[in-house]
């Protein structure tokens, strides 16, 4: 009898053909903690078609793969509110299904994106949250971001009400 390998998971730039797999992962993940009111990253435009909207230069979106499926993702663009030469950017929609959990895959991704944010020029990132997300602030934290007393840019997400920064 043989069997097959497990399947690998994969973290890999987001496609055009991840777009709705994306988008549904953003919205589940975020009606799972409440997120859904306004102010909330769940009705930014661009999560319809993630891949069109991280296509720059200084943007970047990757996705969780496993057996062919999007099972989430993270990104990073120039946090809205601030000049190119603030060299600011913002962490933006990383959530994970469930089947994606504990398996440090968000370490593996943030630690990449950490990396991508310095190849694109980037000084410092921020990023919001909210305070029943422990696990996120947790890691977060362990990768060494320090938390605000107050929001930054222009981001219109004033149903967050943790922020976060760090040096890059």
């Amino acid at each position: 009898m043989t069997t097959e390998p497990p399947s690998p998971w994969i973290l890999r730039p987001i496609r055009p053909a991840d777009d709705t797999a994306t988008a549904e992962t953003i919205r589940s993940v975020m009606t799972e903690h409440g997120c859904t009111g306004a102010g909330f990253a769940i009705h930014d435009d661009e999560v319809a078609c993630m891949s069109r909207h991280y296509a720059s230069a200084d943007a970047r979106y990757y996705v969780v793969e496993h057996d062919g499926h999007v099972l989430g993702g993270a990104g990073f663009a120039r946090l809205a509110g601030t000049t190119p030469e603030q060299a600011t950017c913002e962490l933006r929609k990383m959530y994970f299904r469930p089947a994606a959990r504990g398996r440090n895959l968000g370490h593996a991704l943030l630690a990449l994106l950490l990396d991508e944010m310095r190849a694109a020029g980037y000084r410092r990132c921020y990023l919001e949250t909210t305070t029943w997300m422990q696990a996120a602030q947790h890691l977060y934290r362990q990768h060494g971001f320090a938390e605000l007393s107050c929001s930054e840019g222009a981001t219109g997400h004033h149903g967050c009400d943790k922020f976060y920064a760090r040096a890059l």
